[in-house]
């Protein structure tokens, strides 16, 4: 055991000093740099050599580096911090689809979304949909309520429209009922609703009762985009993640995302060097009653230890890999969080199918992350979890909770106990109003918990779960934490259990990259870690609290190369190609609105 220490250590140190031997490729200069390293919090400039920054401090002592062919950006008294790391996102079924969606993320007024979508109805051909999939909230509109089914049908006519609300509701036009070929004698699936009116008819509406297989159902009847449009999709997504200044992903899988079939347009942007994200992802489960299978089949198809020693982000590609299992591990175990309809009870068989497959991952030391908005339902997790763990010890298996909303304090003594994390999302910032209408303002108080989970000690990481619940943008995370406010400006969070601004934006850098043990690579600007870095448009420390959710890069470096610019950097940044196909609502107004 010595000399392993005494090995690594040689390491550490060889690398260390390899990494200041290398050329220097580029310096910030005249930057307000938070670097969220506690021994110094801030300084003025940095050096980059290849992937790594290798040094950081003054002006003077920056400048020091300057000569021929190093790349000089002035970030002009603006703040740099580091890459945003996304713990929870579905980048990889997100990207496939973004060309083809119409986003109401960040916009202020039903008016205008209705606009929207009169307008891209008139421009979308025959065969096609206009979509609206998730990331907004009828709370951030002035008119502070959902469109009716008489101006979505009104607004887009003949044009078949499917429009996603959160996880509980979707609205389909007439147009769109008749090409599903929904009729009055539609059954209703298990755990969902078709409205219909009086005399039978289907209205349009889709209700998660609470099961919102309903909703992924239908939207997986739409049609898709060819390849080709995928690729250039997958590749606007991205850059419309650096240009929130996100460098890092864990992407949470997803229902009707099969593996490896789904995942070939970003094996493909890696092989070929052209992923402008670092993309760790999980592997989860689709058809209910084989989870196990799939598992089984996934374990002897993949090899995790492949990524540990794999230095290619080194290189000119980011790590692009299997992370482990998850976010759910059986369909029983998927308590939606749909919070306007009450809390689903888990099915009895839920603690043997669940056990089945914990056993086998801990087994095969594949780490995994689970689902589990509601504390009643991580009791029973846990339950499940800490059997496993006497029969076959977790020994240190990474793993964690997903959301979390409502755990409670002896349900965190228990994942800290068991070597746990929390992966914690912004739903409250789209779906505190719900809450708080069938939990009362008491419940919602302390949730999730954040300020207790920090306290205790426990691994924290921050995420979005874009893009069909949440928005893509993690500013809004950041912005509940700090305010405590949800979208619709409810202050529904008490003092208690807010959090500074150095610390939100810790657990949405340092906190994500801890889950996985990545937090001595990434997650902060210091000395031989990863050049993954965002100059912003506004002075985060120093704006008001309303205006963070609207923060975003005008900068980003990810692996030492500018993956995105804007204004006075935008020449500094490879171009941004325009989006297929022509009609692509992405064209017209972008991804995020409020910008």
């Amino acid at each position: 055991m010595k000399r392993i220490k005494t090995t690594l250590f040689l390491i550490i140190v060889c690398s260390g000093s390899i990494f200041s031997q290398q050329k220097v490729d580029k310096v910030i200069l005249n930057g307000k740099i938070i670097t969220l390293n506690d021994e110094q919090p801030t300084v003025e400039a940095l050096a980059i050599a290849g992937n790594r920054i290798i040094e950081l401090g003054s002006n003077q002592k920056i400048k020091k580096y300057i000569g021929k062919d190093v790349q000089v950006i002035d970030a002009r008294g603006k703040t740099v911090i580091p890459g945003i790391y996304d713990s929870h996102l579905h980048v990889i079924r997100g990207g496939r689809f973004y060309n083809a969606e119409l986003r109401w993320d960040g916009l202020n007024t039903l008016a205008e979304a209705l606009s929207m979508l009169k307008e891209q109805a008139l421009r979308t051909p025959k065969g096609q949909w206009v979509r609206v999939v998730g990331g907004w909230s009828e709370f951030q509109f002035k008119e502070k309520r959902l469109p009716t089914l008489d101006e979505i049908n009104n607004a887009t006519g003949a044009t078949p429209t499917f429009i996603l609300h959160l996880y509980g509701q979707a609205f389909l036009n007439k147009a769109g009922i008749q090409a599903l070929h929904i009729t009055g004698d539609t059954p209703n699936p298990i755990g969902g609703l078709i409205q219909k009116n009086p005399i039978g008819e289907p209205t349009g509406l889709l209700v998660a009762e609470p099961n919102a297989f309903i909703l992924y159902a239908t939207l997986s009847k739409l049609p898709e985009l060819t390849t080709e449009e995928k690729i250039n999709s997958t590749k606007r997504f991205i850059s419309d993640l650096n240009s929130l200044g996100v460098t890092s992903v864990m992407d949470a899988g997803g229902g009707f995302q099969n593996f490896p079939d789904d995942y070939q347009i970003t094996d493909m942007l890696s092989k070929k060097g052209e992923l402008n994200i670092r993309l760790p992802y999980y592997l989860f489960a689709q058809k209910p009653g084989t989870e196990l299978e799939d598992y089984l089949k996934w374990i002897g198809m993949v090899d995790l230890s492949d990524h540990q020693t794999d230095d290619s982000f080194e290189g000119e590609k980011t790590e692009y890999h299997v992370q482990g299992a998850g976010e759910n591990l059986v369909a029983s175990g998927g308590d939606f969080e749909n919070f306007l309809k009450p809390r689903p009870e888990l099915p009895p068989a839920m603690e043997n199918q669940l056990k089945a497959v914990i056993s086998e991952l801990v087994k095969n030391r594949w780490p995994f992350r689970l689902h589990a908005t509601y504390d009643e339902s991580i009791s029973r997790f846990l339950n499940v979890m800490e059997q496993v763990n006497r029969e076959t010890p977790f020994n240190g298996l990474t793993w964690f909770f997903d959301h979390a909303e409502t755990v409670s304090d002896a349900n965190l003594d228990r994942i800290k106990a068991l070597g746990g994390g929390l992966s914690i999302q912004d739903r409250m910032a789209f779906q505190a109003e719900g809450f708080v209408s069938r939990y009362g303002k008491k419940a919602a108080l302390h949730t999730p918990p954040v300020r207790r989970m920090l306290a205790k000690g426990i691994r924290v990481g921050g995420g979005t779960d874009g893009t069909r619940v949440s928005s893509f943008n993690p500013w809004i995370g950041i912005y509940q934490f700090v305010s405590g406010k949800s979208l619709g400006g409810l202050k529904f969070a008490s003092s208690e259990n807010q959090v500074d601004r150095i610390s939100a934006l810790k657990i949405y850098t340092l906190g994500s990259a801890s889950l996985i043990h990545q937090e001595n690579e990434r997650g902060m600007l210091k000395k031989n870690l990863l050049a993954d870095l965002a100059i912003l448009n506004s002075d985060y420390l120093d704006i008001k609290e309303d205006e963070i959710k609207d923060i975003c890069s005008i900068l980003t470096i990810m692996n030492g190369k500018v993956v995105y610019g804007a204004q006075e950097y935008q020449k500094l940044a490879p171009k941004i190609p325009s989006a297929i196909p022509s009609w692509s609502p992405i064209n017209f107004y972008g991804g995020y609105q409020s910008r």
